[in-house]
C-alpha cells in the first residue's frame, strides 16, 4: 500500500482534488453492443435518468461513450457516434453537478462534446487514433486521460500478449505522455490509465492490480478500470458481466490500495461504499507510518 501523491485537476468549471480520497468515475454506454450494458441506455431518455441516478449514488464523473470498444468490436462512423452521445449531453445540461467525460476516439466528437459542456476527454487510444484530440484538449483546456492498449479493440485479445506487461504498459504510458506534451498538453492535465482488460491475458490484468504502486512512479495521476471485466468474469468461473459486482469491488480496493486516484464503475453506489473503506484504511496508513 502507498501513500498518493496528490494532484489538481483544472476543469473549465471548477478544480479536482486527486488524491484526498478516491473519485468514482461512472460509466455510461450508450451503445447497443458495449461488453456488460450494451442496449440498456440507448434511448436519450433512459441514459439521462441513469447519469442523473449514478450521480445521486455517488459517482464523482460521468463517462459517456458511444462506440463500444469491447474485444472484437468494428469501431463506427462519426456520425452515427455522434448521433448517439449529442443528443444525451444535450440533454444533460444544466442538470448535473458533477463533471462529464466523453470516452472517444475521434477529434470531431471530443470538439462537439466539449462545445456541449463536457470537461474531460478519455481517449483509450493516447492519441494515436486521432491526434487531432489534442487540438481539442489545448482549445478548450480540459484534461485528458490517456489509456495503454495493445492493437485496437479489434486486435487486442487476439494476441501476442506482452513478455513483460509491466514493462509494456509503463514504456506504452510514458511514450503516451510524451505524444500529449509535444502536442501542447500540460504535464499537470495528463491522467494515465493502464488499460485493464486492453490487450492483456487475465494473468497480466491481476499482475498489474499487484503491481500498480510502481506505475505510480511515473508522476502522473492513476485512473483504474477493472469493472466487470472479462478477468474477473472467469477468475469467478465464467459467471457473466452483471454478476461480477463482488469481484469488482476487491479490484477497486485492491486499485486504492495501489494508488489510483480515479476508479470507473458500472457499479456506482457498491463502488463508492468500497472505495469509502478502503481510503479509510489508506488514511489510517499514513497516519501511522
Amino acid at each position: 500500500m502507498i501513500r498518493r501523491k496528490k494532484f489538481t485537476l483544472r476543469l473549465p468549471s471548477r478544480t479536482l482534488a486527486l488524491g484526498e480520497r478516491t473519485l468514482i468515475m461512472g460509466v455510461l454506454n450508450v451503445t447497443p453492443d458495449s461488453f456488460s450494458d450494451g442496449g440498456r441506455f440507448v434511448d436519450p431518455r433512459k441514459a439521462v435518468a441513469r447519469a442523473l441516478a449514478m450521480e445521486r449514488a455517488g459517482a464523482d464523473i460521468l463517462d459517456i461513450g458511444g462506440e463500444s470498444t469491447r474485444p472484437d468490436s468494428r469501431g463506427i462512423s462519426a456520425q452515427e457516434e455522434m448521433a448517439r452521445v449529442l443528443p444525451v449531453l444535450n440533454k444533460l445540461r444544466g442538470r448535473l453537478k458533477i463533471p462529464i467525460s466523453i470516452d472517444t476516439q475521434k477529434a470531431v466528437i471530443a470538439e462537439a462534446a466539449a462545445m456541449a459542456g463536457v470537461e474531460i476527454i478519455n481517449d483509450i487510444s493516447a492519441l494515436r487514433s486521432d491526434p487531432e484530440i489534442a487540438g481539442v484538449v489545448r482549445r478548450h483546456r480540459l484534461p485528458i486521460i490517456l489509456m495503454h492498449m495493445r492493437g485496437t479493440p479489434r486486435s487486442m485479445q487476439k494476441g501476442p500478449f506482452a513478455r513483460n506487461v509491466l514493462r509494456d504498459v509503463i514504456e506504452g504510458l510514458r511514450e503516451a505522455a510524451a505524444r500529449a506534451k509535444r502536442a501542447g498538453i500540460a504535464k499537470s492535465q495528463i491522467i494515465l490509465d493502464p488499460g485493464i482488460g486492453f490487450g492483456k491475458n487475465y494473468a497480466q490484468n491481476f499482475e498489474l492490480l499487484a503491481r500498480l504502486p510502481e506505475l505510480a512512479r511515473l508522476g502522473y495521476p492513476l485512473l483504474v478500470g477493472p469493472s466487470r471485466k472479462a478477468f474477473i468474469g472467469h477468475a469467478l468461473g465464467g459467471v457473466p458481466a452483471d454478476e461480477r459486482i463482488w469481484g469488482t469491488a476487491a479490484a477497486v480496493a485492491s486499485s486504492i490500495f495501489g494508488g489510483a486516484h480515479i476508479v470507473r464503475a458500472h457499479d456506482v453506489a457498491e463502488m463508492a461504499q468500497v472505495a469509502k473503506i478502503a481510503d479509510g484504511i489508506v488514511r489510517a496508513v499514513g497516519a501511522h507510518p
